[in-house]
This record gives structure tokens, C-alpha cells and sequence, in this order.
């Protein structure tokens, strides 16, 4: 996990944050709208979901080493070339089977349904992955890999790199590439799988290889005159990646609790993703969109200086995080965790904040009281005063001024906000 730590920090950060500034640069030039609050919360989703990975918060059922060492038929000293593309291929055909099983049981599109919650289509909505997958199911499709015997250390380079494979074509500014289209996954092929137009639903589940689809008839050609509307049916209009990612999982126990079938209770979690329990879809409707071509963004109202300031604080997460990986080595498992710990209310508070919560005030108060906590009880940031002395002040000042730059924005967003639809109301 330390080695995937300095993969993410010294190759796959600088290459997305690359990427992303030149799609926004490209897009204000084209003199686009662009809803930055959708890119924070994407990013922030991503800052999550890596910690989550790293800090080890889920479990799987089977693991991989398990299964190679019970039921592996062959030892290799060496990995040859071609388990590298075994891998790869093999890897990518239980990602299509993985990834279709998200989209259609009720249960596993909760593990998904944060991929699919941007209502854009760029490359900070690739970021946005799951962090609720806490336990694994999927192992066991490795199990044919685990039979040849490829070894652990081989899945470890090969999987990031199947899924750092998987960014650069969540964009809208690449248009068809020709021979490229039968055979790998392009960005209009992956444009139709983040549709929720009717005849895109559940398409194009491919990774990297799109004739998966093909062969097991789930592909989709875009079409030139039904524009794809990006999100899900039901919107989650929140910004805060933890509500997003636990909300269809919500939905689904409260239901369970509320239907008066005993049946029900049990199979709602393995039906159709989507479906509900008779009794209760009757009395307690939820908002689903009907008309695609009609729907309105959620794209509330800001300040420029709240939209820049919950941007500063997204690039302080994204240092201290990147820190956390520079220093993850030499951290005991505790700090580790409680470093972890912080990283996690930062994201939360920050995106609450963002909504307009009035707990979201509170999560910035609590951050600053528990860094600060921290940086007295140990007289230092995790080792940071050996690489920068003053910096324990910094991030004490940094702190205070979230803690005090909560209050004010809420006071602030919340008067804007009431002016606004108080001259809506007086223009009707």
C-alpha cells in the first residue's frame, strides 16, 4: 500500500491534475457554463475513495492470496510476459461482469451510484468512486488467475493500471477515433454509459475493451440526435460525497423496514436495481425524472469568493493528503489512522459546507479544534517540523481561519441566498 501511495503521488496526481486544468481551460475558451462545485465534489469523492483504499476500511470476503495459495495448480519463479497480458485481459472481462452487476442489483448499484451522480461528463468525474464498497464479493471471480497461479505481486502492478487506463475518456471534447471504436472503450462510448436518456440506460459497461458489450449485446452507438443528459434518475442534489454514497443504500433499508412483506424485506436487496416493494413505493414516492430533455442541474447559488474558498480548501485537503502519502511509510499504524481520521472529516466538512448544511459549520469547527488538538498533544504534524519548522503555525492559522471562514460564509451564502428568492418571488 506504501508503494501505491507514491504511484498515486508522484505519477497519477500530477498526470490528472494536468489533464483536468486543460479540459477547464479548454472549456472556458469554448466560453462554457461550468458548475465548479460538481468538479470539488468529484474531486473530493476521489480524495475519499483513496483514503478509504489506503486506510483498509473494507474487507473482502475471499481474498486473492487465500485463493492462490488453496487452489493454485502452478508456481512460477518468474512472471513471463504474457501473464502480464493474461492479467490484464482477464482482469478487464470480470470488470465488464463486475460493473453490469453494479448497474443492475439493487444492492450493488449503492457500491457504483457515486461514479454515476456527476451531471457533467469530464475528467473530474472520473474521480468520483465509491466509498461504500466496504466488503468485497468479487474476489471469487479471480479464482480461474489463482488456478495458473499468477502471483499476487502481478494483480498489484496490473490492476492500478488498468484502472489509471480508465480516465481519459470521461470527456466530451473527443469526438469518434475511427478504428479505435470497435475495439477499446472511447469517450463516446463511455458519454452513452454515463447517459441516462432511455435508450442509453445500462450500456457500455466495457473498461478498457468495448467487445465485451458487443459479444454480450449491452453496446450502444452515441447518436448525433439524442444528446446524452448526464446523472442518475434520482438526483442526489448534494455535493457531499458521504450522503451520495450511502444514499441508495438509505433507501433501501428504510423500505425494507417499512414494507409489511416479509418476502420483500429479503429480495429488495437482490432485485433490479431500482425496484421497491409495492406497499411502499405507494406510500412514500421518491422523485425520479421523467423527462431527461427537461431537467434542470442542480446548480445552486454562490458567491465567487465562497466558490474560490471552497476551492482553497479542496487544494489544502489534496497537500495535506499528499503529505499523508509522503510520510505514510514511517507512520505508525494509529497515527496513520488519525491522520486518516482528519483527512476524512476535512472532505466531509468542506462538501457539507458547500451544501449550505448548518453541520457543516459544525464539522469545520470540530476539524479546527482536532487538528489543533493534534499539533499541541504531540508538539508537531506527523513529522512535518523536519521538513518545514514553521509549519505547524501555518496550519494552526489554517485552522482557526476555517473554523472562523465557516460561520461567516454561512451567515453570508445563506442572506445571498434569501435575496435571491426574494426577488424571485417579487418578479412573479
Amino acid at each position: 500500500m506504501e508503494s501505491y501511495g507514491k504511484l498515486l503521488l508522484y505519477y497519477a496526481f500530477p498526470y490528472f491534475t494536468i489533464s483536468m486544468l486543460v479540459e477547464l481551460l479548454y472549456a472556458r475558451w469554448k466560453g462554457e457554463h461550468i458548475r465548479l462545485m460538481d468538479s470539488v465534489s468529484s474531486l473530493s469523492s476521489g480524495m475519499a475513495n483513496i483514503l478509504k483504499d489506503t486506510l483498509k476500511l473494507s474487507v473482502a470476503i475471499i481474498s486473492y492470496s487465500f485463493l492462490l495459495k488453496y487452489v493454485h495448480m502452478f508456481t512460477w519463479d518468474k512472471a513471463p510476459v504474457w501473464m502480464y497480458l493474461f492479467c490484464f485481459m482477464y482482469i478487464d472481462f470480470t470488470g465488464y461482469w463486475v460493473h453490469r452487476i453494479e448497474h443492475t442489483v439493487n444492492y450493488f448499484w449503492n457500491h457504483h451510484i457515486i461514479h454515476h451522480s456527476s451531471e457533467e461528463f469530464n475528467l473530474a468525474c472520473a474521480l468520483r468512486q465509491s466509498i461504500s464498497d466496504l466488503v468485497g464479493f468479487f474476489t471469487v471471480f479471480y479464482l480461474p488467475m489463482a488456478l495458473v497461479g499468477v502471483p499476487t505481486a502481478v494483480i498489484g502492478i496490473v490492476a492500478p493500471v488498468h484502472l489509471f487506463m480508465q480516465f481519459w475518456y470521461h470527456t466530451r471534447y473527443i469526438n469518434r477515433m475511427g478504428v479505435l471504436e470497435k475495439v477499446i472503450v472511447t469517450p463516446s462510448h463511455h458519454r452513452v454509459h454515463h447517459a441516462m436518456n432511455d435508450i442509453y440506460l445500462d450500456k457500455n459497461y466495457g473498461q478498457i475493451f468495448i467487445f465485451w458489450d458487443k459479444l454480450f449485446n449491452t453496446y450502444q452507438e452515441e447518436l448525433a440526435d439524442v444528446p446524452p443528459v448526464y446523472g442518475v434518475k434520482r438526483p442526489v442534489k448534494t455535493w457531499n460525497p458521504f450522503i451520495i454514497n450511502f444514499k441508495h443504500l438509505f433507501l433501501l433499508a428504510s423500505d425494507a423496514w417499512r414494507t409489511k412483506s416479509y418476502k420483500d424485506k429479503l429480495r429488495i436487496w437482490i432485485m433490479p436495481t431500482g425496484w421497491r416493494p409495492a406497499d411502499v413505493a405507494e406510500k412514500y414516492p421518491v422523485t425520479y425524472i421523467e423527462d431527461v430533455t427537461t431537467y434542470e442541474k442542480h446548480d445552486p447559488v454562490y458567491s465567487k469568493a465562497f466558490v474560490g474558498w471552497s476551492f482553497f480548501q479542496m487544494f489544502c485537503s489534496l497537500a495535506l493528503l499528499s503529505f499523508f502519502f509522503y510520510r505514510m511509510g514511517s507512520l505508525p499504524y494509529m497515527e496513520t489512522m488519525l491522520y486518516g481520521g482528519f483527512l476524512m472529516l476535512a472532505i466531509f466538512a468542506n462538501t457539507a459546507l458547500m451544501d449550505k448544511k448548518a453541520y457543516g459549520v459544525i464539522a469545520c469547527i470540530l476539524l479546527a479544534a482536532f487538528g489543533v488538538g493534534i499539533i499541541l498533544l504531540t508538539g508537531d504534524w506527523f513529522g512535518v517540523k523536519n521538513i518545514w519548522p514553521a509549519a505547524t503555525s501555518v496550519l494552526i492559522a489554517y485552522l482557526a481561519a476555517t473554523a472562523i471562514a465557516s460561520v461567516f460564509f454561512m451567515v453570508y451564502e445563506f442572506s445571498k441566498e434569501e435575496e435571491s428568492e426574494m426577488v424571485m418571488v417579487g418578479n412573479e
